[in-house]
């Protein structure tokens, strides 16, 4: 396995109980990572954190908060106030018809998809560039490239976050810190799973309708697994990766069709 020099720093890692964010902490983990992870449900969470010092024989903290919000955030860094690594991502805002969403939702998901991310990059960010390393991963969602009105609550949120990134990261890698997203497109999570059952309610079709629907779009002929985009972002956080920074990974399969 290769060796990616990050044995012994620590990380936070956002809406890491199970999905994607938990396979980013389950590979920074094996990379000998020291977690704090952090979600809403703390039993869930809780069972996350004993897997994962179980397996890697890492410390693992676990905080039960939203990171949508200030108190949730403070939380979070009262336990890990200077990571070397933080890995961004919130559960996505509901589907939808946009003619049904009102402000409330918009500011929801602006909070939890852009704004979040932004304050918890600001907390953590200057501690990085004193040490001269430092490594952020955003998880943003592929409907920033397009194409998918039903997600246009989190493809506004973060198309924003990743406006704001491209400046930034430009400015942070001269101090040996990057700051990167990954976009990820179909992988085989609850959030798919619900999505899923959303347009079986808006258009009458079956589950193995909209499945192979989706399938179809990838040329893949398969959805992801999240272990394949967390073996991704740790490599974003290794030693190895520090000429690379303000890029948006994605990572879905080929379902993008464009060149660049």
């Amino acid at each position: 396995m290769m060796d990616l020099g990050i044995k012994g720093r620590t990380a936070i890692v956002l809406a890491a109980s199970k999905g994607l964010g938990f396979a980013c902490a389950d590979a920074l983990g094996a990379a000998g990572v020291q977690l704090t992870i952090a979600a809403r449900r703390p039993e869930v969470l809780e069972a996350a954190a004993a897997d994962l010092r179980r397996r890697h024989g890492v410390a693992v903290t676990a905080v039960a908060a939203d990171v949508a919000t200030e108190p949730g955030r403070a939380a979070i860094l009262a336990q890990c106030p200077a990571p070397d690594i933080l890995v961004n991502n919130c559960g996505g805002a509901p589907p939808g018809d946009f003619r049904e969403w009102q402000r409330d939702d918009w500011i929801r998901a602006i909070d939890g998809n852009m704004l979040s991310s932004i304050f918890m990059i600001r907390a953590t960010l200057d501690a990085m560039i004193a040490r001269r390393f430092g490594r952020i991963v955003n998880i943003t969602n592929v409907a920033v490239k397009g194409g998918l009105p039903e997600i246009g609550l989190s493809a506004a949120a973060c198309s924003g976050l990743t406006g704001f990134i491209s400046g930034l990261s430009r400015e942070t890698v001269r101090h040996n810190v990057t700051i990167n997203n990954l976009v990820p497109g179909r992988f085989d999570t609850d959030r798919l799973q619900s999505n899923m059952q959303d347009t079986m309610r808006r258009t009458g079709k079956s589950l193995d309708v909209v499945r192979a629907e989706r399938l179809a779009k990838t040329p893949a002929g398969r959805f992801g697994d999240p272990a394949e985009l967390g073996a991704t972002c740790a490599f974003l956080c290794s030693r190895q990766a520090g000429y690379i920074t303000g890029q948006n990974l994605v990572i879905d399969g080929g379902g993008y069709p464009g060149t660049f």
